[in-house]
């Protein structure tokens, strides 16, 4: 079956490429009339500081060129940033300079979205085809989101209709017996607009390299139970009165199903893990308003409710039918957040726009196993914050920022299965101020310069504090926040309006870092404040715009990051030296092709040394705008074949390709 769905693959995007090229050369000389992409930015879902130089941002028409399909996948393309795949629980993920997403919330329209539990999220879930950007804040990010930023932010920000009538239909098939679609409907009409949006993706499994050496696990080149499904609804319903005011309600739904394929590696400790997740549902309603208050001042308020549910089976082998063994349950996550915040500013005083924020979040996370009474965990989380920006003139601005963070547990329950009783954790409690400054000077229209530095707080999620880490640890609810030193010099300069590079070094300290201590009683671990480690490197943009319709986009990354407490203690997850590159070329309007490329060096899968092999894959888009509503699109992602890891033991995807047709109509 897998040789004969990728030689149809194969032969059909063969096809398509050689028919996009014979039409090129027939219509060159044919001025086409493009679907232009028109930024649509939903601006009531931007965190705003002053200057984009701060931010990196990944539009739409960068994960459009790349066929970037969810939100991981989309910001890997920057610099620093490195995706992860978790094969423990096939979560894909990433990192920012070092920081997991406990340290790096992510927000949709400034709404934070991430699971209240562990305070991860599973960015593969999160397909991007209702999005207008990507905005991604590292090391320092603003006051104005709130707590828990010590390594950063990634704010998805959705779009907004421009036109009266706009719709976009996209089917389309890739390897795997797979299939995508997505739709968007929307429609401004002045004072009031609407978007709704809706996407989905089907897939059996996917490809193994011909490189990969089959084993008892993995018999052949199908991956097994690597299914996926995931369904995505967004509405989105606005009222402007004037040019100064928005109110908008928001609606997102989620449904998730996968499979999680075993661990083929080395490691002997590791445990085969028969598991999937016929659940992964994630709800959210939201309301963003902002409003002028006279002419130097404004209000914008944010009010939010995020239900997540979570269903985990683990199976006795891998016929996944039967769960009689030990190691075989049923999880139930059962979670809901709700909270507000507001953000006011004023230009009162000269020279100054100066901000106030303050967020309020309770978070409810009720677990238990088929046959177990459910345990309730609950936390709200305060925070005040003040930001300005100072001008003492045009070339300079000084921005400066505190704000002061406090958790408190409401509620956590502790299970004892041997009497199958619930008991009360002791209540805990922690607070913890943050404070930053970035300088910013424009030296002239080419050349620009930004200094920061930002005292961050993270503090303990749930599963740090009472986790039993499937019997091998005690809990620890006295965890206290860790801390975080970052600094970074960046600049971006241009030379003869083709030519743009980005440098940029940092460093970050960690103090009180959360880690496991082993044999704190004989066998059991805990985690505890103990940690003590330094992150530093520096990466570099580089845009060249070779010729009006030939542009070479480039990125390189250098990590370092030190365990100073316990340095036979390895950090996994990420290499030091990272290359993500792109060529797009555009031979005529209606048509670009663009090639790319990935490089990573060695990283360590796991804290002993375990490592996942450096790799370079390879990737090329074609779309092509055949008819004045229509867009083909087509491709080959790891052309080369290669057999590569993000995670030891979890072999990637093998060489596959894509197909999808396109209708845009705009009035």
């Amino acid at each position: 079956m897998i040789i004969e769905d990728l030689w149809v693959m194969r032969r059909f995007s063969f096809l398509i490429l050689i028919l996009s090229f014979i039409t090129i050369i027939v219509n060159a000389q044919k001025n086409i009339d493009s679907t232009s992409m028109v930024l649509k930015v939903y601006q009531l879902g931007e965190i705003i500081i002053s200057e984009s130089a701060i931010n990196q941002t990944v539009f739409k028409k960068d994960m459009q060129k790349l066929n970037a399909g969810n939100v991981a996948s989309s910001i890997s393309m920057l610099p620093s940033v490195t995706l992860v795949n978790s094969g423990a629980r096939n979560e894909t993920t990433v990192f920012l300079r070092g920081f997991d997403l406990r340290s790096v919330p992510v927000f949709a329209d400034g709404i934070p979205v991430y699971v209240p539990y562990d305070g991860y999220v599973d960015l593969g879930r999160f397909t991007n085809s209702d999005l207008s950007k990507i905005e991604v804040s590292k090391g320092y990010s603003s006051i104005l989101y709130g707590a828990n930023t010590i390594g950063g932010a990634i704010n998805m920000i959705s779009s907004k209709p421009l036109k009266k009538l706009e719709f976009e239909l996209t089917a389309g098939a890739f390897s795997g017996k797979a299939y995508n679609t997505n739709l968007s409907v929307g429609s401004n009409l002045g004072k009031v607009y609407f978007q709704g949006s809706f996407s989905r993706i089907s897939r059996e499994y996917y490809s193994l390299s011909k490189d990969f050496d089959t084993c008892i696990n993995e018999t052949d080149y199908i991956r097994d139970n690597s299914y996926r499904l995931d369904n995505k609804v967004s509405v989105k319903v606005g009222f402007t009165p004037n040019e100064n005011d928005e109110y908008s309600i928001n609606y997102i739904y989620q449904h998730g199903e996968k499979g999680n394929p075993v661990y083929l590696g080395t490691d002997e400790n590791i445990r085969i893990r028969y598991w999937q997740w016929p659940r992964w549902d994630k709800q959210s309603i939201y309301f963003i308003s902002k409003t002028r208050l006279g002419k130097l001042s404004y209000l914008k308020t944010r009010v939010f409710y995020d239900k997540f549910i979570n269903v985990l089976k683990s199976y006795d082998d891998d016929t996944y039918l039967t769960q009689m063994r030990p190691y075989a349950f049923t999880s139930n996550y059962n979670d809901y957040s709700y909270g507000a915040s507001f953000e006011t500013g004023t230009e009162y005083l000269k020279n100054n726009l100066f901000k106030i924020a303050g967020h309020y979040k309770y978070d409810m996370h009720r677990e238990n196993n088929d046959g177990e009474p459910v345990r309730h965990f609950a936390d709200n989380t305060l925070s005040i914050g003040i930001e300005d920006v100072f001008t003492p003139f045009s070339k300079l601005k000084i921005i400066p920022g505190i704000s002061y963070n406090i958790r408190n547990s409401v509620i956590a329950e502790d299970y004892d299965s041997n009497n199958d009783a619930i008991s009360n954790y002791p209540a805990n409690s922690n607070s913890a101020t943050n404070m930053q400054v970035a300088t910013y000077y424009q030296f002239n229209d080419k050349i620009n310069l930004s200094i920061t530095g930002a005292y961050k707080t993270r503090f303990a999620t749930m599963k740090d504090r009472y986790s039993y880490r499937l019997g091998i640890a005690i809990p620890n609810p006295d965890l206290i926040a860790e801390t975080a030193m970052n600094y970074e010099i960046s600049s971006k300069i241009r030379f003869a309006d083709k030519i743009s590079i980005q440098p940029a070094i940092f460093y970050s300290h960690i103090n009180n870092t959360i880690q496991m201590v082993d044999n704190v009683l004989p066998g059991i671990s805990q985690m505890q404040n103990t940690g003590e480690s330094e992150f530093y490197g520096a990466d570099i943009s580089v845009n060249i715009e070779i010729y009006k319709n030939l542009i070479l986009n480039a990125n390189y990354s250098y990590i370092e990051r030190q365990n100073i407490s316990n340095p036979e203690i390895l950090f996994t997850d990420v290499p030091k030296h990272s290359v993500f590159a792109y060529v797009n070329y555009s031979p005529v309007k209606s048509v670009e092709l663009t090639f790319s490329s990935v490089y990573n060096s060695d990283r360590y899968s796991n804290s002993e040394g375990l490592l996942s092999q450096e790799f370079a894959v390879f990737n090329t888009n074609l779309s092509y705008e055949f008819a004045k509503y229509f867009k083909v699109e087509t491709g080959i992602k790891n052309i080369l074949d290669k057999n590569y890891t993000l995670m030891e033991g979890y072999p990637e995807e093998g060489r596959n390709y894509y197909f999808s047709l396109t209708y845009t109509l705009k009035k």
